[in-house]
């Protein structure tokens, strides 16, 4: 599927992104968060793509954008608050291009923990997908939620250990699922094919 570049208001800010819509009616909509802005996070990242790999053989519509001081994303780094904002606009953005009431919502490090925060309450997002969780970065998000939530992290990623990932989806709820990556590390080298295999298998063959 071919992605149009577009740009979405951010309060005084404009940030850019990548946009697919199907021909057809979408029978889901997502959005994909990257990973931090400071360590050379951007939406052209090779798990950001294997998330999208997973969701365009479902005709999903996707929207993939720049975090604020990103690429030509205007504005800067906000240590996670001003990203925020850029989530649920993004969100918004979609939903309204892609005519539907909620949107998935997906991330990869930061982005992850950025959806996590965005997500739980949100009704605006029906699902999440969180890769690579950096779960000993999170705090307050212990809320239980019944909204399907896909937890997936490498078996050798330090940053999302996998005993802290158990608890956090015990606190999630029942629609919490737990996938793990045996040989992975936090940045999926080598293991995109089998990333966006598990996802597609986690979302069905819608």
């Amino acid at each position: 599927m071919s992605e149009s570049r577009i740009t979405f208001p951010c309060g005084d800010l404009k940030l850019e992104g990548l946009l697919t819509l199907p021909e057809c009616e979408a029978p889901g909509a997502a959005v994909v968060c990257h990973p931090h802005p400071m360590y050379g996070g951007s939406m052209y990242n090779n798990v950001v793509e294997a998330v999208l790999e997973a969701l365009w053989p479902r005709r999903f519509a996707t929207l993939r954008f720049n975090f604020r001081g990103v690429g030509d994303s205007e504005g800067e780094y906000d240590g996670g608050t001003g990203e925020l904002d850029d989530v649920r606009e993004a969100v918004a953005f979609l939903a309204g291009k892609a005519g539907v009431k909620s949107v998935m919502l997906a991330g990869y490090s930061f982005g992850a923990s950025m959806s996590l925060r965005a997500g739980l309450t949100d009704p605006a997002i029906n699902r999440l997908v969180l890769v690579a969780l950096p779960v000993a970065l999170i705090t307050g998000a212990s809320d239980s939620t019944s909204k399907p939530v896909l937890l997936v992290s490498g078996d050798r990623d330090s940053y999302s250990p996998l005993e802290p990932l158990r608890t956090l989806a015990g606190k999630l709820g029942s629609g919490a699922r737990l996938e793990i990556i045996p040989g992975a590390d936090h940045f999926f080298g080598g293991y995109e094919a089998r990333l966006s295999a598990l996802i597609g298998a986690a979302l069905g063959d819608r």
